[in-house]
């Protein structure tokens, strides 16, 4: 091996301190939480660091399914799941401010003679 993919290589290499057994829980209505477990390298459960919830969803828009992503302050699935609708709203909040803001900054945008003047975003 050449010395650039040796470099290529180790970046690829996984960090094991860091490792996560994933779960994937649906109710197939709403949406699903991620549970992700911290793990040692030999595959057991790391005691030492919290599991990790995520909440996912999709709103339907015009322009077709939206995915929604969030994390969920929980300590269990239990509590994860009661606090996935205001995890989801809060990101479907943030999401509605971010899409505002591109279109403010669209919006004021200085039009040069020349210059494509479409959005790359397409927001109305």
């Amino acid at each position: 091996m050449n010395e650039r993919s040796t470099a290529k290589s180790e970046e690829l290499a996984f960090d094991r301190a860091n490792l996560y057994q994933e779960e994937v829980f649906t109710d197939l209505r709403v949406g699903s939480i991620r549970r992700l477990t911290p793990v040692l390298p030999d595959g057991s459960r790391d005691m030492g660091r919290p599991q990790l919830f995520t909440g996912q969803a999709q709103l339907m828009s015009p322009a077709g399914p939206l995915p929604i992503q969030c994390n969920i302050a929980a300590t269990s699935l239990d509590e994860a799941m009661g606090k996935f609708p205001q995890a989801i709203n809060a990101a479907v909040e943030r999401l509605v401010q971010e899409a505002e803001e591109m279109r403010r900054q669209e919006a004021s945008r200085i039009v040069v003679p020349g210059q494509e003047t479409r959005s790359k975003f397409n927001i109305r």
